[in-house]
């Protein structure tokens, strides 16, 4: 709890207490009250008890020992490229995905008066959004753990030289004034959010509508190897919409990737392109299968 500035306790104590009384209906998100991950949530389920957790290993832990029942994580921004760390995060916490979101993010400049803003307190995804405005007005950026969490440091912090990035509404809950809206570099700035719980959903409750399934993957060190684990996608028309790669360890001998496709196991085209995927791969594991939230292509 103390690991929040002064002004975001009191706020934070109220969501933890009301979360801790119906856990089932708790969702866990990354950050002080007011942020992205907070607005998600609600959107995502209107009925559910927002957990505030410090960083994401706290939101999946929440989830872990059951004081959530499920975990909206941010993976990825249409204009800042995926979340550091998510890749690495995710197939290790043991938790299964169970549905998506996507978030449209606007952000505004405040403060404690009018600037001029020597630096400006953000999360590291919001200051990348935000490069382009923040240059142009010589505004350094200062990396903090989430975007409603640095509007409560400004706050706590009392230095009118000092800015937030944040949603609006955190200007709002930290008394804050609000110097310049809506600042992002791009208009359609969106950042994808995925669900995570326990357990997977189970095959039928997926029954009649598109499904998205994410999994992660390590070919085996040998000349084509990729080319030929994606050759079974290709072959049996399953729509891959996204494949990252990533470094585990410090040998830079293996790569892991991340990929997205459309559709679930249970379809034949499906079972066989992953039947295929597996033959070529050192490791692979899927993180799971959920509804799509949105069309892809």
């Amino acid at each position: 709890m103390n690991s929040y500035p002064a002004p975001a306790r009191e706020l934070v104590a109220e969501l933890v207490g009301a979360a801790a009384g119906d856990p089932a209906r708790a969702i866990a998100f990354q950050g002080a009250p007011g942020c992205n991950g907070h607005r998600a949530a609600l959107e995502y389920d209107p009925k559910a008890l927002p957990l505030p957790c410090f960083s994401f290993e706290d939101a999946l832990d929440a989830v872990k020992d059951g004081r959530a029942a499920r975990a909206l994580i941010p993976i990825e921004n249409s204009q800042h490229g995926r979340v550091a760390d998510i890749h690495f995060l995710l197939p290790e916490s043991g938790l299964a995905i169970t549905g998506e979101h996507f978030l449209p993010i606007s952000y505004a400049v405040m403060g404690l008066g009018d600037g001029p803003f020597a630096a400006a307190y953000s999360h590291p995804q919001a200051l990348g959004q935000t490069r382009q405005y923040l240059r142009a007005r010589g505004i350094v950026p200062m990396s903090y753990a989430d975007t409603a969490g640095a509007a409560a440091f400004v706050k706590e912090q009392g230095d009118p030289g000092n800015c937030a990035i944040a949603p609006p509404i955190a200007a709002q809950l930290y008394g804050l004034k609000i110097v310049a809206e809506n600042v992002e570099d791009a208009t359609d700035n969106m950042t994808r959010f995925v669900a995570l719980a326990q357990q997977p959903l189970a095959a039928a409750s997926l029954a009649g509508v598109t499904a998205m399934t994410t999994f992660v993957f390590e070919v085996k060190n040998i000349p084509a190897a990729l080319y030929k684990a994606m050759g079974g996608f290709a072959t049996n028309g399953v729509n891959m919409t996204k494949l990252e790669s990533y470094q585990k360890g410090a040998s830079f001998s293996a790569t892991t990737f991340y990929a997205d496709i459309v559709g679930a196991p249970g379809d034949p085209a499906v079972d066989r392109a992953i039947e295929e995927l597996a033959f070529h791969c050192k490791h692979m594991a899927i993180l799971g299968s959920y509804p799509q939230a949105r069309p892809r292509g």
